[in-house]
């Protein structure tokens, strides 16, 4: 069984800051080799939204909220644990971070995930893209 955990930048307790950029480390820097600057400035600020799902305290999937310059919102650094994939977890979190909102909202996808997507109204737009060389599209899911 997991429990939904939601919390703005500035709530997060430094455990959960901790264990959620332990769980992105793992999996986008380890696993899947992407060198890249995690750490952007942005886990901290009250407009950031935070959703994950544990078990037995650990963290098993991931995502983060943000709100976008122009309007909107964008969904990023979904991730889930390894040993927690192909039982919904991703699909758990994407309900739970569209459930009542209203707003537009946009993520890029990495291209094997646009099922995923789809499945919440995500739509692609634009071209295949390489992100930290692997392919990626952009997917937007109106208001």
């Amino acid at each position: 069984m997991t429990t939904l955990h939601r919390a703005n930048g500035p709530d997060l307790t430094a455990a959960d800051l901790y264990a959620i950029l332990r769980l992105r480390s793992e999996v986008f820097v380890v696993e899947q080799e992407c060198v890249y600057a995690d750490l952007d400035g942005r886990d901290l600020l009250a407009s950031t939204q935070h959703l994950w799902l544990t078990a037995d305290q650990d963290v098993l999937a991931y995502l983060r909220i943000l709100a976008e310059p122009g309007g909107g919102l964008r969904i990023g650094r979904v991730v889930t644990e390894a040993s927690a994939r192909g039982r919904g977890l991703a699909g758990e979190l994407m309900a739970a971070a569209l459930d009542g909102v209203s707003e537009q909202f946009v993520l890029d996808a990495q291209t094997y995930a646009q099922g995923l997507y789809a499945r919440y109204g995500f739509v692609a737009e634009g071209e295949e893209f390489l992100e930290d060389g692997i392919p990626h599209v952009t997917m937007r899911r109106a208001g």
